[in-house]
């Protein structure tokens, strides 16, 4: 597929991109800064600004798509990952902002272009949990994507509005616009940086639902959006399949969740950030754990 992907220079996006390009697919970085992973065209682009997204979104991806002398190629799909990635960062009005007046750009010019397959970053940050004042608890573990979503942040918050927006132009166009509610994007060195810390503070996690997501396996679910079509508007938790701390399921319940209402029986150390939506509809089979580098 022929793919314009935003904010692929980020934590995220460069290990989605590597992917991607590793399955065969062409992408076209669109982000302010370049990445240097070879063989990924490159344009830098102010999402902020509508003109620009919707030129860079109808424009040659390289020198070599002059040589057949038929036109602009159109783009497959789009992946938006772009956006200020957290709060404290920015103020929060800018942060808002920026995230939402981007995404909204990028759908528009997406779905006026005819491009019938937007994946776009959501987060674990609807949920309210992650950047609540103070301790948030959930509704119910583990938490899946029927969870009430309530944040008090401003990242948060422009991630729910975007949310409402994808599902806007899906009901306008009827193209299919996939969310990815992003848990804590953990990149390969970091389970040695950083894991035997929260081995022995598990706290540490509470905010993350004790949840993470192993950058490499967030290409692939990238990968299994782009090649499940027709469901039309949905949103998808992603997260591997285990915890991030080395202590069991009970024992997190018993020392954080204590008294929460629990929708099913739970593995030994199965995530309390649901993953079953993905594996069901996508064929998502997240493969990397700490447990593999750790234990």
């Amino acid at each position: 597929m022929r793919i314009l992907f935003t904010g692929g220079s980020g934590k995220a996006g460069r290990h989605a991109i590597a992917h991607l390009i590793e399955q065969g697919h062409r992408v076209t970085n669109a982000d302010l800064v370049p990445l240097d992973i070879p063989g990924v065209d490159q344009l830098q682009v102010d999402l902020t600004d509508a003109g620009q997204v919707f030129n860079a979104l109808s424009a040659y991806a390289g020198f070599d798509e002059l040589d057949p002398g038929t036109g602009v190629p159109r783009y497959d799909a789009v992946v938006h990952f772009a956006a200020i990635p957290r709060i404290l960062l920015k103020p929060d009005n800018e942060t808002y902002r920026i995230n939402t007046l981007s995404t909204y750009n990028v759908l528009d010019a997406a779905t006026k272009l005819g491009i019938n397959k937007v994946v776009f970053a959501s987060s674990e940050t609807t949920y309210g949990i992650c950047f609540a004042d103070g301790e948030k608890k959930p509704d119910y573990i583990p938490i899946d994507e029927e969870h009430p979503t309530v944040p008090e942040d401003s990242y948060a918050m422009s991630k729910v509005v975007n949310e409402v927006t994808a599902r806007s132009f899906q009901a306008r166009t009827g193209i299919d616009i996939y969310g990815l509610r992003i848990n804590n994007v953990i990149e390969p060195h970091e389970y040695i940086q950083n894991f035997p810390t929260y081995f022995k503070k598990p706290e540490l996690r509470r905010r993350n639902i004790f949840a993470y997501i192993d950058a490499r396996d967030l290409g692939h679910m990238v990968d299994c959006c782009l090649k499940t079509d027709g469901l039309g508007y949905e949103v998808f938790n992603v997260a591997n399949d285990d915890l991030s701390v080395d202590i069991t399921t009970d024992e997190v319940i018993e020392r954080f969740y204590k008294g929460l209402p629990v929708k099913h029986q739970m593995g030994t150390t199965e995530t309390f950030y649901s993953n079953e939506k993905a594996k069901r509809l996508l064929g998502f089979q997240p493969k990397h754990s700490w447990r593999d580098v750790l234990e």
